[in-house]
């Protein structure tokens, strides 16, 4: 497996790669890294797809990337939304594949692009405060020479010297009393006790982002959710193609022979619909694993009942215990599912409105018509002086195909769990779905007479996900195992708790990539997986990055010390005339 730049091999079909039609594939999971890897095994690996096995715990595809009505609770329910961008290289190398379902000899990638471009992400406002107000600051970062010189310090500092730190072992508190962490956190669901090495990651991969932070006019959304959007048309790609699904299926343990310096799956110990059942297995029957799940042990409330917050170890992350338990190359799951702080973000809200009170609440703040079409928050909107760190995002409308003219969707989540709301003096954990509504009704200025009655007409399902943030424990190298571990013949882990360079998980891009990686490396595909984007070394994107972090002052202007200046001074003295100043002018940093 080697990466590439650039569309010399993009547009290459691979040579069908040798013995493949003697071969097999076991997939744990049917999210999205799996389907993926399903779609990769077939058009590039040119494997049949009836040789290729989906095992999937639940009694439908999709894992995290859901959105659905659940008949039991009688409403929408969604547990968070996908925030893409145009340099999710290997996420757009596999849509372009996967047909839509919604026009005619149009691919997903066709049907996202034309979208995205009459429709373009763009928020009016990203944070309130004061029941429902814009801050006074939004717009600008806010950071001290000292904050910005904390984020060139964690950017040149090796991964290997930040094992097991924390952010805000890493900055201090001026950095986290900017407005870039609150973008930046809210943005990306940071705490300031997740990983410093993951925050390095994000900074080096969307350097490019820096100059929306506020806007959010990078970002990428579809029409529905991303289950209707993006799971279901894959789902049919592989049906077509004769891919077997096995639902109610939970694979218990994989063993793997460790001997004559290679690592081989021998035997998948599975139970399907209750009964007990092995597969043998050989070099050329390939197991492509989901290790771990953000969403895995969610449980649900309703109007009147919180959501369970007990709750058992998860299949996908007993399975990855049972196979770190055969060798150490397998990875440290435990990082990731034990001792998660109390404080982490583990609520999200779907409120389902019947009739259009909220609508002027809406339209004063985000200054957008909820039911106009248009994408309305474009991203998460930020309610700063809330004690949960309450954001919400409302998408174009409708967000289901079978959703109602009259029904509009909003989705909430918190960043801080264990405090007490503003309006309702509960934790969100202990909240019902009427008090999680009667919250966000307070922050977005409804009149506190009219919140009961308008929370009580709404219908709000509280979703409680233990493991949501733990993609961001503070972790060690080796922590998350290789995509395909040293001397591995058959067996590859996928999605965001497996290891590839430079990435960031928690996007759809890493469940891809990792699924591309892993398939092109037990078939030996000839043909490149597109590097990660080279943000951090496009020396434009540095100088507008700058630029910005510097709320668009020139370095001329810039308050530092008279010897710093000194320095800055002689240096625009030596580029005069050169390229380099022409650049500089271009980014206005001079």
């Amino acid at each position: 497996m080697h990466y590439s730049n650039g569309n010399y091999e993009a547009f290459v079909k691979a040579e069908k790669p040798k013995d493949v039609d003697q071969k097999s594939a076991y997939i744990v999971g049917s999210g999205l890294a799996a389907l993926a890897g399903a779609v990769f095994l077939i058009r590039d690996g040119q494997m049949k797809g009836n040789r290729i096995h989906i095992f999937e715990e639940l009694s439908l595809p999709g894992g995290s990337m859901d959105g659905i009505y659940n008949k039991e609770k009688e409403s929408y329910i969604i547990r968070g939304g996908r925030e893409m961008e145009p340099h999710f290289e290997c996420l757009w190398d596999l849509f372009r594949s996967i047909p839509s379902t919604e026009h005619e000899g149009e691919s997903i990638l066709d049907e996202f692009y034309r979208l995205n471009r009459k429709d373009p992400s763009y928020a009016k406002t990203r944070v309130i405060i004061n029941r429902g107000e814009a801050l006074p600051t939004d717009g600008q970062l806010l950071l001290t020479p000292k904050a910005v010189k904390e984020i060139i310090d964690l950017c040149l500092t090796p991964e290997k010297d930040l094992q097991n730190k924390k952010i805000n072992e890493v900055f201090t508190k001026e950095f986290f009393q900017s407005n870039f962490w609150l973008y930046w956190s809210t943005m990306f669901a940071f705490e300031p006790w997740a990983s410093a090495m993951e925050m390095r990651r994000y900074l080096m991969r969307f350097v490019q982002h820096v100059a929306t932070l506020k806007n959010l006019s990078s970002l990428r959304f579809t029409k529905y959710n991303q289950y209707e959007s993006l799971i279901l048309p894959m789902v049919k790609y592989l049906k077509g193609h004769g891919v077997q699904f096995h639902y109610d299926t939970v694979v218990d343990n994989i063993f793997v022979n460790r001997s004559d310096g290679k690592k081989v799956a021998k035997q998948i110990v599975l139970t399907e619909k209750g009964e007990r059942k092995t597969i043998d297995l050989t070099e050329n029957d390939l197991v492509f694993v989901t290790n771990g799940s953000i969403t895995e042990s969610t449980t649900y409330g309703d109007n009147f009942h919180p959501a369970p917050a007990e709750h058992e170890l998860g299949a996908s992350w007993q399975l990855w215990k049972n196979l770190a338990a055969q060798d150490e190359d397998f990875g440290h799951p435990e990082v990731f599912c034990r001792d998660i702080p109390k404080a982490n973000w583990r609520m999200s809200a779907t409120i389902t409105f019947k009739n259009d009170d909220i609508v002027p609440f809406i339209e004063a703040v985000n200054k957008k018509d909820p039911h106009s079409g248009s994408i309305v928050t474009s991203g998460p909107t930020t309610i700063k002086d809330s004690n949960w760190l309450l954001g919400y995002s409302i998408s174009r409308q409708p967000h289901f195909k079978a959703q109602k003219p009259n029904e509009l969707i909003v989705w909430l989540y918190g960043l801080f769990s264990d405090t007490k709301g503003n309006y309702v003096e509960k934790t969100m954990p202990d909240c019902n779905g009427i008090e999680l509504c009667e919250e966000w009704l307070y922050h977005m200025g409804v009149p506190e007479e009219r919140i009961p009655e308008m929370a009580a007409a709404a219908t709000t399902i509280p979703a409680h996900m233990p493991y949501i943030t733990s993609y961001f424990m503070p972790r060690a190298l080796g922590d998350r195992p290789k995509v395909v571990p040293d001397h591995s013949k058959n067996l590859a882990f996928i999605g965001n708790f497996a290891e590839t360079p430079r990435d960031t998980v928690f996007t759809t891009e890493y469940s891809v990539r990792t699924a591309m990686e892993a398939v092109y490396t037990l078939l030996d595909i000839d043909r490149g997986v597109p590097e990660v984007f080279a943000s951090a070394f496009d020396v434009r994107m540095l100088m507008n990055a700058m630029y910005y972090l510097n709320d668009q002052k020139k370095l001329e202007d810039l308050d530092l010390p008279m010897p710093e200046k000194l320095v800055i001074k002689g240096m625009l003295k030596k580029i005069k005339g050169t390229y380099v100043e022409e650049l500089m002018k271009k980014y206005k940093l001079i």
